[in-house]
């Protein structure tokens, strides 16, 4: 999967999105450092180890770099940046049974908004599975040659 490159100078503004998953009745939001065991916890169990390694990496920083769906008290999806490398979005992901309900764009939109704000002019998608969705949703083209990329794991197979 090749790394994405995403025009933040171009980004469509996540209020609409976030505003439809309002009316949903989710709400999407930067997570608060107190909501990282819960956050973190929700990725291990509907994702990877890895993706909670490197959310739990993004609540280091203040404020943290991760963004949060969330009906009622669970968790339904999380978008971080700047976790495994500066200037890369992701990991994120939405829980199987609310995919397809605006939710992922929403999270999408709101964490490299925040990544624009803080002075990136491009963000980096990386290792990217959805190409589709992303080049839909930001803009996202594919960088020539990036496959593998950061995400190489022969020396961890040693």
């Amino acid at each position: 999967m090749p790394d994405l490159l995403v025009r933040l100078y171009e980004l469509p503004d996540p209020a609409a999105a976030i505003a439809r998953s309002a009316r949903a009745g989710v709400t999407v939001r930067r997570a608060n450092a107190w909501e990282k065991r819960a956050v973190v916890g929700f990725v291990e169990r509907a994702f990877t180890a890895g993706w909670a390694a490197e959310c739990e990496v993004a609540f280091g920083g203040v404020p943290p770099r991760c963004f949060v769906a969330a009906r009622g008290g669970d968790v339904l999806g999380f978008a971080c940046h700047d976790t495994t490398r500066l200037n890369f979005f992701g990991p994120a992901g939405v829980a199987p049974a609310e995919q397809g309900k605006g939710i992922g764009a929403a999270l999408t939109l709101a964490a490299l908004a925040a990544m624009r704000d803080a002075g990136y002019a491009y963000a980096i998608v990386g290792g990217a599975g959805p190409e589709a969705f992303y080049a839909r949703v930001c803009g996202a083209t594919p960088i020539a040659g990036s496959t593998p990329g950061i995400y190489d794991l022969a020396l961890l197979r040693k």
